[in-house]
């Protein structure tokens, strides 16, 4: 099912039905032996929901917890063991599978929009907990509050508190495990390079105006060639283009949109260092538990930018900036100039501290 059909279906059908379903009721159950975690939307949120979903399976082992996510996110949770099934939210048999399945527990961890909602409604489970963002808390038996001044994976472990408490655990790094088979075809991919130290770069973004550009990252490239150290850019089959242009002529691989997420993963598992933008592939780096150096500027640092002394944050904290709301990143009538105006020596700077720090690790 195409993104854009699910936007226009969650504005339509989705808020429709947020309005004229029931709020549900709070029922009892001896035993917690399946719950379903709904977690449509990017790659971003759903590393993000892994600390919880670990701390949850720790606090209750003996319970399956399935996944309903989508096509673009839902390799993220093959990363972890602590997952026993993935089903998706854009499937109707999925769906239908899903809701005949008989969870106790239904989460969703969406934070916006209605459909999601709506289903974990229709799910029918003794205990249906989400955010109270907008009219689709009405749907929840059990309701959390959600703030942008929160770091998103603080956000998701609030979703533990009906289940006993925000307080079950923390993230523990790493929490992502690439697949035995991806670790082995991203070997075949870097060749040479699996066994020298080397910065991986992700230039790509889903958002124009988080893009810094890919002559900027080729810069960066050239600096770090003449300081003897190599680069593998990662991306999408949509970021080969600007990958082949950043890698030309310089010591690196291109490998974007050659390789599977899981195997864009086991690369970045690899590699000393991985540089990008506020990005899905930038999480992906933390939650494997390597250094980063990211550049923020429309996306909120305080919520999305990655913590510890092991990561860099770039962000020029401009006074139009950050401007993105409730999930939406307006046009940048001054041509995105948070990120312009970040410069190339910043960032070259940035990586070979920590490749100095890490890169022999």
């Amino acid at each position: 099912m195409k993104i854009q059909l699910l936007k226009y279906m969650d504005k339509t059908v989705g808020a429709l039905l947020a309005r004229l379903l029931k709020a549900p009721r709070l029922r009892p159950f001896s035993s917690l032996k399946k719950i379903l975690i709904i977690r449509p939307g990017g790659i971003g949120d759903a590393v993000h929901l892994i600390p919880a979903i670990n701390c949850l399976h720790k606090a209750v082992p003996e319970a399956a917890i399935d996944m309903l996510a989508e096509k673009r996110n839902a390799a993220v949770f093959a990363m972890t063991p602590d997952v026993s099934h993935v089903f998706r939210y854009d499937s109707f048999f999925d769906l239908l599978y899903t809701t005949g399945t008989g969870y106790d527990v239904v989460i969703d961890s969406e934070q916006w929009h209605y459909l999601s909602a709506v289903v974990a409604r229709l799910m029918g489970g003794a205990r249906c907990v989400g955010y109270a963002t907008n009219k689709r808390g009405k749907l929840f038996t059990d309701v959390v509050p959600y703030s942008n001044d929160d770091y998103e994976v603080e956000s998701f472990f609030h979703l533990l508190t009906p289940l006993g408490g925000d307080k079950l655990g923390q993230a523990h790094v790493p929490y992502l495990l690439p697949p035995a088979a991806a670790t082995t075809g991203a070997a075949g991919f870097l060749g040479e390079f699996a066994t020298v130290p080397f910065v991986t770069i992700f230039s790509g973004a889903s958002i124009p105006e988080r893009r810094w550009g890919w002559e900027k990252f080729g810069e960066v490239v050239l600096r770090l060639n003449s300081r003897g150290i190599p680069v593998v850019i990662v991306g999408g089959k949509e970021d080969a283009g600007d990958g082949e242009k950043i890698i030309t002529d310089k010591r690196g691989l291109n490998l974007a949109g050659k390789t599977s997420l899981a195997e864009t993963a086991a690369i970045i598992a690899k590699a000393a260092v991985l540089v990008s933008g506020d990005s899905g592939i930038l999480h992906i780096g933390v939650g494997l538990g390597k250094p980063t150096v990211s550049l923020f500027g429309p996306g909120i640092a305080k919520k999305w930018a990655p913590r510890g002394e092991k990561h860099i944050v770039i962000n020029k904290n401009l006074p139009c900036s950050p401007c993105t709301k409730f999930g939406y990143t307006p046009k940048c009538p001054i041509n995105a100039r948070c990120m312009s105006e970040i410069s190339v020596e910043e960032v070259v700077a940035a990586v070979v501290e920590l490749f100095k720090r890490y890169g022999n690790r």
